[in-house]
C-alpha cells in the first residue's frame, strides 16, 4: 500500500522515502510470465518480479516474504504473475501452488503414446504429457499445444535442428514410424517448457536438455555398448527399461547381447506390446506370429527404435551387461524378479515353477 504521510507545511512523503522501497498497492493487472532460474535467491526472484514489472521493487517482494517460508522454497520454472502487484500480493501469488506452470516430470518406462492399462485407463505418455506442459491461461488467451501439434512436428522436424545427438540423427529418421522418431531420445525428469513457445521451441529445448542427460548418464560416441553403436545401446537400454525390475538390469542386458550374439530371436513381449500401446508383458499367440519391425518373435536384431525412456541405470546396464551364459529369463517372483537360464529346458521349467507358485 502507498503510505503518504502529511508533515508540517503540507509536504508529502511517498512509501520510499518512509520505508526505502517503492510498492505498489492492489492485486495487480495484466498477466505475465516471469521465470525463476536454478539457484535464484529471494532476492534474485524479487529483482526478476520488479524487471517484468510485477512489483513496484524487489524489495517489496524481499521484506513481504520475510517470514513465509514458502519464498526460500520456490523452484526454478516459470509462474504467471500480474503487472503492478504489491510486495505482498506477488507474496501470496507466488507461493499458491496453480501459479506454478510449464513443469513436466517424464519418467522412466514412458513411451510417446498414451498407454491403456488392463483397466482400461489411459496413462500419457510423452506427447501428452508435454502438451498438458505447454498450458496457461495468459490474460484469457490459453497457450496450449495440442498433440497432433506436437506430433506433426516431429514427424516433419529436422532432427539434428532439434538437437538430437549426432550418433542418433540417422537411424531416428528413418524410423518407420514418423512420429515415433524420438523414442528414447527425451531423457527421465523434470522440465520445465515455457507456456507461449511454439511446438518447435519446446521440443527444441526438451531434447536439447535430454542430449545432456543422456551424455551424463554415460552414453556416447566414445561410450556404447561392446559391438553396438550408441542408437543401438540406446535401443538395449529401452528394452531393459521395459522387461525387467531394476535388479535384473544387468542380466537381462546380457540376456540381450548373448542372443544377437548367437542370431537369436529377442522374443521379448515389450515389444510386441510397444505398437500396441499396452504396458503388460504377456502377449497373446496372434499377436507374436504378426508381422512387424516391432515384433521380435519374428524379426531378428533390435527394434528399429527404442521402445520407451530408458533411465540411467538402464543406459548403464546397457553399456556394461553382466557377466553369464544366459539366453533365457522368466519372471519367477512376484516381486518381478526374473529366473535366468542357459537351455530352454531350464527355462520351460523356470515357467512351470513360476505358474505354478502363481507368479503370473
Amino acid at each position: 500500500m502507498t503510505v503518504l504521510v502529511l508533515l508540517a507545511g503540507g509536504a508529502y512523503y511517498g512509501f520510499t522515502e518512509i520505508f526505502g522501497y517503492d510498492d505498489y498497492e492492489g492485486s495487480g493487472e495484466s498477466d505475465v510470465l516471469v521465470e525463476v532460474q536454478k539457484g535464484d535467491s529471494t532476492s534474485a526472484i524479487g529483482n526478476r518480479l520488479q524487471a517484468a514489472g510485477v512489483v513496484a521493487s524487489g524489495k517489496a517482494f524481499v521484506k513481504a516474504g520475510d517470514d513465509n517460508t514458502a519464498v526460500s522454497r520456490l523452484q526454478q520454472g516459470y509462474y504467471v504473475m500480474k503487472t503492478k502487484m504489491s510486495g505482498a500480493s506477488a507474496v501470496e501469488k507466488m507461493t499458491a501452488p496453480a501459479s506454478k506452470v510449464g513443469q513436466v516430470e517424464i519418467r522412466p518406462y514412458t513411451q510417446f503414446h498414451d498407454i491403456t492399462q488392463p483397466d482400461g485407463k489411459k496413462t500419457p505418455g510423452v506427447y501428452t504429457l508435454l502438451s498438458k506442459a505447454s498450458c496457461a491461461d495468459l490474460n484469457g488467451t490459453s497457450t496450449c499445444i495440442p498433440v497432433e501439434e506436437l506430433r506433426k512436428t516431429i514427424e516433419n522436424a529436422d532432427l539434428a535442428k532439434l538437437g538430437v545427438p549426432s550418433w542418433a540423427v540417422e537411424s531416428a529418421t528413418k524410423a518407420e514410424h514418423k512420429d515415433r522418431r524420438l523414442e528414447g531420445l527425451i531423457a527421465p525428469g523434470i522440465f520445465n517448457v515455457k507456456p507461449g513457445w511454439t511446438a518447435e521451441e519446446l521440443l527444441t529445448n526438451v531434447v536439447k536438455t535430454s542430449a545432456d542427460r543422456i551424455l551424463n548418464a554415460g552414453l556416447s560416441d566414445q561410450s556404447k555398448g561392446e559391438g553396438k553403436t550408441p542408437y543401438e545401446t540406446l535401443v538395449i537400454a529401452s528394452i531393459i527399461e521395459r522387461e525387467a525390475v531394476k535388479a535384473d538390469f544387468g542380466k537381462i542386458s546380457r540376456v540381450i547381447y548373448n542372443r544377437l550374439d548367437e542370431k537369436m530371436r529377442l522374443e521379448m513381449d515389450s515389444t510386441v506390446n510397444y505398437v500396441l500401446d499396452r504396458p503388460t508383458l504377456l502377449t497373446k499367440p496372434e499377436e507374436r506370429e504378426k508381422a512387424g519391425v516391432y515384433n521380435t518373435y519374428k524379426s531378428v536384431g533390435l527394434t528399429p527404435t527404442p521402445i520407451a525412456v530408458p533411465s540411467a541405470e538402464a543406459i548403464q546396464a546397457a553399456l556394461k551387461p553382466a557377466a553369464g551364459d544366459w539366453l533365457f529369463f522368466v519372471k519367477c517372483e512376484k516381486s518381478g524378479l526374473s529366473c535366468f537360464t542357459v537351455t530352454n529346458d531350464e527355462h520351460n521349467k523356470a515357467k512351470l515353477d513360476a505358474q505354478r507358485r502363481g507368479v503370473y
